[in-house]
């Protein structure tokens, strides 16, 4: 790559800084969830779990904003624990429910004064106010409205009107 194409500024990518400050965030949140033996995306997973009340695998990918390969990842170590078991689903036999175990809700509970703790790091470092402004525009960036925004910017040709 010659020095003409090289980026010379790092913050230009929305989508490496997003993955960075994710980085970062799952790095500092799994260190104060530690004593539990939980990691932020297996606490996320439960809590989602538990949120949903027994949804389907394809149920629960969505809500996460994962792929089901992905989902499935972060499942396996949770179910070896005990914390959530796989059903099939009572009315569609082609659908697994994933459910909260009574130890898996007694872990969350356990989580969730470390989970307390790792917010109240993040908001005294960032701001609480700062923090809150961030959470909300992230959630309009993980939603399907931004997803089917940003899949029709990029059936737009470059000069179209609509993108200016």
């Amino acid at each position: 790559m010659s020095s003409s194409t090289r980026v010379k500024d790092p913050l230009v990518c929305n989508g490496a800084v997003l993955r960075k400050a994710t980085r970062r965030v799952t790095q500092l949140y799994d260190s104060v969830l530690a004593p539990c033996k939980l990691s932020v995306s297996q606490r996320s997973a439960l809590v989602h779990i538990e949120r949903a009340g027994n949804p389907t695998m394809t149920e629960l990918a969505h809500a996460m904003v994962l792929d089901r390969s992905a989902l499935a990842h972060n499942i396996k170590p949770l179910e070896r624990d005990g914390y959530v078991v796989q059903k099939r689903d009572a009315s569609d036999g082609r659908s697994r429910r994933i459910e909260l175990t009574d130890a898996g809700r007694t872990k969350l509970a356990e989580s969730n004064l470390l989970w307390r703790e790792a917010q109240n790091s993040f908001e005294a470092a960032y701001g609480a106010d700062r923090a809150a402004a961030l959470r909300n525009s992230l959630a309009e960036i993980f939603s399907d409205e931004f997803a089917d925004a940003f899949h029709q910017a990029t059936m737009q040709k470059p000069g179209d009107s609509k993108s200016g």
